[in-house]
């Protein structure tokens, strides 16, 4: 997983509350267990008609968000079922930080496994984030992980909170098998150890 960095980009505004994870990315896409490949599906039923054709007024099919890389979102984001598919399609797509007053407890916690940064943050400022990200492609919002800000295009600046450990694996690019990986020495130690002890095994 890469470090993660200070992002400056396109937020798209997805005012909904409720999006849950099937709406994120369909049933009909989890066939796959590689992470590559999915953005292409993202808010498929949302962004395609039955045809295949691109919906005009849906926000990440409109120009100025095409190349979004932060999503500000209503309440109750990534709800319904546990899917890892659901981060898998938004870090696909590009989108590495979602701001919103609240996520569901597993996709919060995927989110984190796989590079993507979930903020929370109050009603207020969401709408304040909602207002700036309205403005389009123009309008550069800036997520700082390391002095935990979000800084609009006009330069409000608000705090979020974050855990210390989920934030030291971000910006140290440590997934689960990364995390795994720091340990390696002392695996090795252990297991010339037992091999020594249990030639047999």
């Amino acid at each position: 997983m890469e470090k993660y960095q200070t992002l400056t980009g396109i937020a798209a505004p997805m005012p909904l509350v409720n999006i849950d994870t099937d709406m994120i990315i369909p049933k009909v896409f989890l066939k796959t267990i590689k992470r590559s490949g999915l953005g292409v599906n993202l808010f498929d039923e949302m962004r395609y008609d039955r045809q295949g054709n691109e919906i005009a007024d849906f926000v990440l099919n409109k120009p100025q968000y095409r190349n979004a890389e932060i999503l500000v979102a209503g309440d109750n984001f990534g709800c319904g079922s546990s899917r890892e598919h659901a981060p898998w399609a938004l870090a696909d797509f590009g989108i590495k930080a979602i701001i919103s007053t609240s996520f569901a407890d597993i996709f919060y916690n995927n989110s984190f496994k796989n590079g993507i940064l979930p903020i929370v943050m109050p009603q207020d400022v969401v709408d304040v984030l909602m207002k700036d990200a309205e403005k389009g492609e123009n309008a550069r919002m800036t997520v700082d992980l390391e002095n935990q800000t979000v800084t609009t295009s006009d330069g409000q600046e608000f705090k979020f909170e974050v855990d210390s450990f989920k934030k030291h694996c971000l910006l140290n690019g440590l997934d689960d098998i990364g995390l795994t990986m720091e340990k390696a020495s002392h695996i090795d130690t252990y297991e010339a150890k037992l091999a020594a002890e249990r030639p047999w095994a």
